[in-house]
């Protein structure tokens, strides 16, 4: 018996589902750094590291535990208590008014909103939802916000309607995706609809407050019949901004998900169908400890550290309208590549063919050796 054990221990099992697939934490290490590589648009690079696991310094640690007694349950405080009061704005501003109703083709769900509300009553939800949507990122520690603006002419289309006494109004705003911080800075900026998935129009507080925001609800795991009714909608709504003044900006994201904040994802095409001009906006988050990015953390961790941070730095660059020529209007994809490469340009950031798809098989991978770490 005991010859065989040696034999088994000297010979150990070759076949792949016998062998370990990672002998030590330095091969989960090298692994990690790997996909790292791989997946570099979703890749977490701020002291934090992976997941938001650290290793964290000595002095780091010593830095979250004063702030999350000082810094995070003042902060939490604050900012629900300012959810709490533009919920009460919205909820007093909306009574006895019947939501926008718009049915999807085939589907059941009903698209409502509060953003179609005219009068002085939107106007004070409006104005209420910018001032306190900057006061919570204030709040936050986004105590300045840098905008610039760089030179039209430089900037424009070539075929553009730049130079017209009355230019067309964009249809759209388009931005790159970091963070769930992104929509609070264009409410703070613009307020304007959003697509959201169809579980937020029944939260609590926030339901209301989206409708209020025109958001346009989608469900994601749905296909063929639901995809053509949200087309449908926002493709309604982006004509309906570019004629009418008084009608709700939509808002969107053409990368479809977020990255660490220094790539730009190949846009879809939902925001340049239309083939109205559009708006380009780059955000940017400058940091030196924490990554205001999302990726690979978990949301409860993200705000934590998020709040953990005295200071946090968004900075903002505004691109002119961009008027597209006959032939971008004509193919949707060259429209939404040249406005893609255009912000690319100018926010120096990497160009990347990467989409949803490379980050959840990134997201699994990274949980798969964790787990095995």
């Amino acid at each position: 018996m005991e010859s065989e054990l040696k034999d088994m221990n000297s010979n150990p099992p070759t076949s792949k589902e016998e062998r370990p697939l990672l002998k030590s934490e330095s091969d989960v290490s090298a692994a990690i750094e790997e996909l790292d590589k791989k997946f570099a648009p979703y890749a977490r690079t701020d002291l934090y590291g992976t997941m938001g696991l650290g290793p964290f310094p000595a002095a780091e640690k010593a830095k979250l535990a004063v702030a999350m007694v000082t810094l995070v349950p003042v902060r939490f405080i604050l900012a629900m208590t300012i959810l709490l009061l533009y919920y009460l704005v919205c909820r007093v501003f909306t009574l006895f008014s019947s939501p926008h109703r718009e049915e999807e083709e085939e589907e059941e769900v009903v698209q409502e909103d509060y953003a179609h509300m005219g009068g002085w009553r939107r106007s004070v939800i409006v104005g209420c939802g910018r001032f306190l949507s900057r006061v919570l990122l204030f709040v936050f520690g986004f105590y300045w916000i840098p905008e610039s603006y760089p030179d039209p002419e430089t900037t424009c289309s070539e075929e553009g309607e730049s130079d017209k006494e009355e230019p067309e109004r964009p249809g759209v705003i388009v931005s790159n995706h970091v963070s769930y911080l992104d929509i609070l800075y264009h409410m703070s900026a613009s307020f304007p609809s959003f697509v959201a998935k169809r579980s937020v129009g029944k939260l609590p507080l926030v339901g209301l407050i989206s409708k209020c925001l025109g958001c346009v609800y989608v469900q994601r795991e749905a296909k063929s019949p639901d995809f053509k009714g949200v087309s449908g909608t926002v493709n309604e709504r982006v004509r309906e901004a570019h004629k009418n003044k008084s009608a709700p900006t939509i808002m969107l994201f053409p990368e479809g998900t977020t990255t660490n904040g220094d790539y730009l994802l190949t846009f879809k095409t939902g925001a340049f169908l239309a083939g109205t001009p559009v708006l380009p906006v780059i955000l940017k988050y400058p940091y030196e400890r924490f990554s205001a990015a999302w990726d690979t953390i978990s949301g409860a961790r993200h705000v934590l550290f998020l709040l953990c941070q005295f200071v946090n730095h968004l900075e903002v660059i505004r691109l002119p309208v961009y008027y597209p020529s006959q032939e971008e209007k004509d193919n949707p994809k060259l429209y939404a590549s040249n406005v893609r490469k255009l912000m690319a340009s100018e926010g120096n950031l990497i160009l990347s063919d990467l989409g949803l798809g490379d980050k959840r098989i990134y997201h699994a991978t990274l949980n798969g050796l964790f787990c095995k770490s």
